[in-house]
């Protein structure tokens, strides 16, 4: 019995050292477990309490008995001559507490103890994490890996664990055990166990927090996140914003050099941060959120808020990104259905080419629309062709005759004042020779 009451006091003061739980709000846990063991061992003595000696872990049972000259029912009264042996002023009717402690109680009650305070320490531990942590949801805390339950971390935040389920994991990231690692307290979870602690990686809000700890302008207010779209591991998409004109939002966050995102994207293990400024003008944040893709067109449908973008064939897969991350984060980030198409390429027919350049050789001052189109006709279709031609070739052509001349110099001039190169050698004989 003494081994036992032993053994219940280490660990008594083993929780007290370890957990900082009270040895008082300890062994009032233990006996409400004790009360029933007692009631069980003893039988139902009137008002009955169990206690445990804090100093010796003595354990004993007393109940508050009426006394009596005539006991009539001995779970509820004590006779007189008995109460005056533990009291030697009593008198009939009047309640004293008498221990009941049975023989055998002892040991049984020992056994019960352990057992309830083991329940106890878990049902306190949890209703401390509860108190200790209730405050910090969140925000970011710190811990090291523990173990593993199938996919899901076990993370040990110094007093307490707390646990990351695999939903809450970044798919690309591996965890080993004793390896340190910082993640969002996303929420305190009342399960059938009691409260426990939910962390999180994979949530925008982790990328958030840890902008705000980096960011001081974020930190006091200056610069706002208006929003943000994120697929862990791989791609956020970040749009912020600042009522100060002297303030660059996004150079901001970026930082001297890059160093304030470096340190953020290191935290996430290199997945990729894109900052943009938020605009209230859908176009235009748009437009920054799918930089640097060069959009040609948009159309808008605000009742629905869909966009629809048009873009060259060789912008498009910038724009959408691969896999199409690119344009599901925008829509993500910018709460409109966003969708990209290349602008349809008009393939020209034979005398739309031909009309084209008839109209690009009629420009040029100098060369009347006849000529234009007896010289394309020709074969010079451009007026690269005419400088590289001499008097000779174009005085050949019926319609251009003795204007040849004329016409070379046109070219020569128009060439000049856009600075096109000359061929020294064009112009050579004379029309007509």
């Amino acid at each position: 019995m003494k081994d036992m009451n032993a053994d219940l006091l280490s660990v008594l003061e083993y929780w007290e050292r370890e957990k900082g739980i009270s040895r008082e709000r300890l062994i009032a846990a233990v006996q409400e477990a004790l009360l029933t063991a007692a009631k069980r061992a003893i039988g139902p003595a009137r008002e009955l309490r169990a206690t445990i000696d804090p100093k010796t872990g003595q354990i004993r049972a007393l109940a508050r008995l009426i006394v009596a000259e005539k006991v009539v029912s001995r779970h509820d009264q004590i006779s007189l001559a008995e109460a005056r042996r533990l009291k030697p002023d009593a008198q009939p009717g009047e309640e004293i507490e008498v221990e009941v402690t049975t023989e055998g109680f002892g040991r049984i009650a020992s056994q019960v103890a352990k057992q309830a305070l083991m329940q106890a320490l878990r049902k306190i531990e949890k209703e401390l994490i509860l108190d200790e942590f209730k405050d910090r949801v969140g925000t970011v805390v710190s811990g090291t890996v523990r173990r593993f339950d199938r996919s899901d971390v076990i993370v040990d935040l110094g007093r307490c664990e707390a646990l990351m389920p695999s939903r809450e994991r970044v798919p690309t990231e591996e965890y080993q055990i004793g390896e340190r690692i910082s993640a969002y307290l996303k929420e305190i979870e009342i399960g059938p166990r009691g409260p426990e602690i939910i962390l999180s990686r994979a949530d925008p809000r982790f990328v958030i927090q840890l902008f705000r700890r980096e960011v001081s302008e974020i930190h006091d207010g200056t610069i706002e996140i208006k929003a943000i779209a994120r697929e862990p591991g791989v791609r956020t998409k970040l749009a912020v914003w600042t009522r100060d004109d002297k303030v660059d939002p996004v150079g901001a966050c970026v930082g001297l050099r890059g160093q304030r995102v470096k340190n953020i994207v290191r935290e996430l293990n290199n997945e990729k941060v894109d900052i943009i400024k938020w605009s209230p003008n859908i176009r235009d944040f748009i437009t920054n959120a799918l930089n640097p893709a060069k959009l040609k067109s948009f159309e808008i449908d605000e009742a629905n808020k869909r966009v629809k973008i048009l873009t060259s064939e060789d912008q498009l897969s910038l724009a959408i990104g691969k896999r199409g991350q690119n344009a599901r984060l925008t829509s993500r980030l910018t709460g409109w259905q966003v969708d990209i198409e290349a602008e349809p390429v008009v393939k020209k027919g034979f005398e739309e080419k031909v009309a084209e350049a008839v109209d690009a050789l009629a420009a040029v001052a100098g060369i009347s629309r006849e000529q234009a189109d007896a010289l394309v006709h020709a074969g010079f279709t451009r007026l690269e062709d005419l400088l590289q031609a001499d008097v000779s070739d174009l005085a050949e052509i019926p319609q251009i005759g003795e204007q040849a001349a004329a016409v070379l110099e046109a070219a020569r001039a128009e060439a000049e004042r856009r600075k096109i190169p000359v061929n020294p050698d064009a112009g050579v004989g004379v029309a007509g020779t």
